[in-house]
Order: structure tokens, then C-alpha cells, then sequence
């Protein structure tokens, strides 16, 4: 297996928490590179459902080591949490490590998320209200706290005061909010030092000796390509680079020792919150898939715009991440509409155009270019093989694949570990 990157080739959602769950039983450590609690991935495992937010999904899987990169923004009572919960449903942490490189989300991040959003008004991005973006921004400002800084008692004084101070007076005089009590944050996050110090290190050193000795690494992107700062649909994005090249920045690793990169993607489309979307179903086709597939956000609740397949999107996706194979997750959910779709173009200004344009105002005016395949109603969640899928089914996913100009390496019929279809050799190893 070597070194594999799983990255969302769409608007995110596409089902990495599954993908990588089923992944990591051949890994010998899981790795989340950025982002935040913003991020949702839902795992099934036999009956139980698992809902991660920062924990990378590996973290079922007792034997395997999951490492929090310096790439991920951790709200340490988020993270303390989610540790608790699973511990009380019999998950062991021992394996955990956190990056001592990675910032941290303060209450007053959350306040100045929320306050921004609503100055926006009609304008507003459609963010989480997590504090990812403002914490990101002060990762930039070079104004962050770090999870080294959290366990020493001085420096995390001296940060935290230096930042409640300017942040109340950001809150208070520009967004006219109140501001957050500085021995009240202090207090709670040395009760968070202490639970967390033990899994903090220096991921980086361990990654390195980790792969120098071969170890099978699996890295886990949060979002999608459509949501990265640079190459998303700005500024419809996340504040993070959940690309291929983010997993190199947020692990702390160099790009020649990844040996393949996944793309995850729907049988259909999805995105969160505002932004252009050229197949968006804004009809009851629409909602059915919404309800089949259970479209609503792991972290927030909110219900996803659902729409047809867009090669355009995964051409790109392959592009910017040098994506070696296509995953495709929810081809169940198809199940059952008479007439499928695939977008294999935009009509722009009556001209087609095939590569993805940068410009929001132009993917706006976009309308897509629809392929029409025929559907089928035959149950495909007991499927194990290719040759259990009807002809029809085999038939979307090879024009599929076709038009990404991506072989497919995996397919999910159903929510659970074991509804997942191997189908290239480079895959199972």
C-alpha cells in the first residue's frame, strides 16, 4: 500500500469516513492532515454508527496508530470530548497522537465566526460557526496558539492574554458583541492540557521514521477539492487546503514519498452552504436524493443541495490532486430513478467549455451538458463484485469513469464497512 492520499474531488461529504475506514484495515497508521470540527465523517461499523469530527476514522480500528497533523485546527473541547465518548463505547486512545505543531480554536474564534457571518448578511460564505476560519487566519497573522504553547503554563498565559485582549476589543467596538472572560479560557484549557498532553509529539519526526521503515500510511483530507482556498470555489471554500498537496504542509511530509492519491466522489453531487452549483436538482428529483442518501451535514444538520454527477468537476479534481484512481460512494441511492444524468460540459455564452472556470460569476452563468444514461431498480447493496451490479449500474459507472478520465478502484453500495466494491488490483493490497 506504501503512502495514499483520500481526498474529496467534490464539495466534500463525498464519504471519506467510510472510504478511509475501510482503507485503514490494510495501514498501519491514519493520518488527518487539515481542517477542522467543521468537518463530519460518518462511519458504520456493524450496527453502530460512528460520527468523527476531528478524530481521524482509523481510530476504529484499535491496532492502527491515527495521528492529528500540525494542518488541523483542534478545538481542544471538541477533541476532548469526542475522546471521551468513544472511550465510554469501548474505542481505545492509546494509539492517538496529536501534532505539537497544530493551532488551536478559542471561544472567541467561534464568537468572531459567527460575528462576521452575519455582517455579511445575504453575502455570507455558509460557515460551520466552529472558529475554523478565524483561527486559520491567525495561524497566518502569526498571532496562533499551538498545542506546545497550550502545555507550558507561561507561554500559554502570556498568548492567550496577548489575543483575549485584542479579540474583546475586535469583538466589542467593530461587531458590537460582547467579549469572552479571560480566567474562565485559561482555566478551562489548562483542564484540557492535562488531559491531552499525553497524546501530543512531534508527528512529524514519527511520520518520517515511520515511512523510512515502510509502515503502510493512509492520509485523510477533510472537505473537498471544490472547497480548497486556492483551488475551490472561492470564496465558497473552507480556509484549509484539503488538495493532495495539503497532505505534504498539514503531516509534514515531502511529496515524493506519496505513492498514489484517491479521489472520493458521489454517484451524484452535493454541496454545503452558498456558492455556484451547474447541476443542482432544485426539484423533487432533488429532495429524493436528499432523503435516500440521507444528505444532511455530520456536523451541522444541514440539509446538502444535491445534484447529477459532474465529470467537469472530476476532470479538474484529477487535475489539481494527480489523482490515480476514482472512488464512488452512494451508488445505492441512484437506485430507482428511471433517467441518469451526467454532466459532461458547460454552455457558456453558447460555447461548450470543458475545463472548470475559476471565476464564480462565470460558473453562475454556466448551464450543464447532460449525458442520459438509463437507470435501474434492481437492490445493489447486497453487491460484492462488479459482476453483481446490473448491466445498467455497470453501465453509468463505466461512462462515468470515462468521462473523469479516472479508472474506478471502489465502489460503495451502502452505508457499512462491508458494502464496498474492490475492482482494480492497484487497489487491493
Amino acid at each position: 500500500m506504501g503512502t495514499v492520499v483520500l481526498v474529496g474531488a467534490q464539495w466534500g461529504d463525498e464519504g471519506k469516513g467510510k472510504v478511509t475506514d475501510f482503507l485503514a484495515a490494510r495501514a498501519d497508521i491514519v493520518v488527518r492532515y487539515q481542517g477542522g470540527n467543521n468537518a463530519g465523517h460518518t462511519v458504520v461499523v456493524g450496527e453502530e454508527e460512528f460520527r468523527l469530527h476531528l478524530l481521524p476514522s482509523g481510530i476504529l480500528h484499535p491496532e492502527k496508530t491515527c495521528v492529528i497533523g500540525n494542518g488541523v485546527v483542534v478545538d481542544p473541547a471538541v477533541l476532548v470530548g469526542e475522546i471521551e465518548s468513544l472511550k465510554r463505547r469501548g474505542i481505545k486512545m492509546a494509539r492517538l497522537l496529536i501534532s505539537e505543531r497544530a493551532h488551536l480554536i478559542f471561544p472567541y474564534h467561534r464568537l468572531l465566526d459567527g460575528a462576521e457571518e452575519k455582517r455579511k448578511g445575504n453575502g455570507r460564505i455558509g460557515t460551520t460557526g466552529r472558529g475554523i476560519g478565524p483561527a486559520y487566519v491567525d495561524k497566518m497573522a502569526r498571532v496562533g496558539i499551538r498545542m506546545s504553547d497550550l502545555l507550558e503554563d507561561a507561554t500559554f498565559s502570556r498568548r492567550l492574554e496577548e489575543n483575549v485582549t485584542f479579540k474583546n476589543a475586535l469583538l466589542e467596538r467593530v461587531y458590537d458583541a460582547e467579549g469572552v472572560s479571560l480566567p474562565e479560557i485559561f482555566d478551562a484549557y489548562r483542564e484540557y492540557a492535562a488531559i491531552l498532553r499525553e497524546y501530543v509529539a512531534d508527528t512529524g519526526v514519527f511520520l518520517h521514521q515511520a515511512i523510512t521503515a515502510g509502515k503502510n500510511v493512509l492520509f485523510e483530507g477533510a472537505q473537498g477539492t471544490l472547497l480548497d482556498i486556492d483551488h475551490g470555489t472561492y470564496p465558497f471554500v473552507t480556509s484549509s487546503s484539503p488538495t493532495a498537496g495539503g497532505a505534504c504542509l498539514g503531516a509534514g511530509i515531502g511529496p515524493r514519498v506519496i505513492d498514489r492519491v484517491l479521489g472520493i466522489a458521489k454517484a451524484y453531487t452535493t454541496r454545503v452552504g452558498g456558492g455556484p452549483f451547474p447541476t443542482e436538482l432544485k426539484d423533487e428529483l432533488g429532495e429524493k436524493i436528499r432523503d435516500q442518501g440521507r444528505e444532511f451535514g455530520t456536523t451541522t444538520g444541514r440539509a446538502r443541495r444535491c445534484g447529477w454527477f459532474d465529470a467537469v468537476i472530476a476532470r479538474y479534481a484529477a487535475r489539481v490532486n494527480g489523482l490515480d484512481y476514482l472512488c464512488v460512494t452512494k451508488l445505492d441511492v441512484l437506485t430507482g430513478i428511471p433517467v441518469l444524468k451526467i454532466c459532461r460540459a458547460y454552455r457558456y455564452q453558447g460555447k461548450e467549455i470543458t475545463d472548470f472556470p475559476a471565476s464564480t460569476s462565470v460558473l453562475e452563468a454556466c448551464e450543464p451538458v447532460y449525458e442520459e444514461l438509463p437507470g435501474w431498480e434492481e437492490d445493489i447493496t447486497g453487491a460484492r463484485r462488479l459482476e453483481d451490479l446490473p448491466e445498467n449500474t455497470r453501465r453509468y459507472l463505466e461512462r462515468l469513469s470515462s468521462l473523469a478520465g479516472l479508472p474506478v478502484a471502489l465502489i460503495g453500495v451502502g452505508p457499512r464497512r462491508e458494502q464496498t466494491i474492490v475492482c482494480h488490483d492497484a487497489f487491493a493490497c
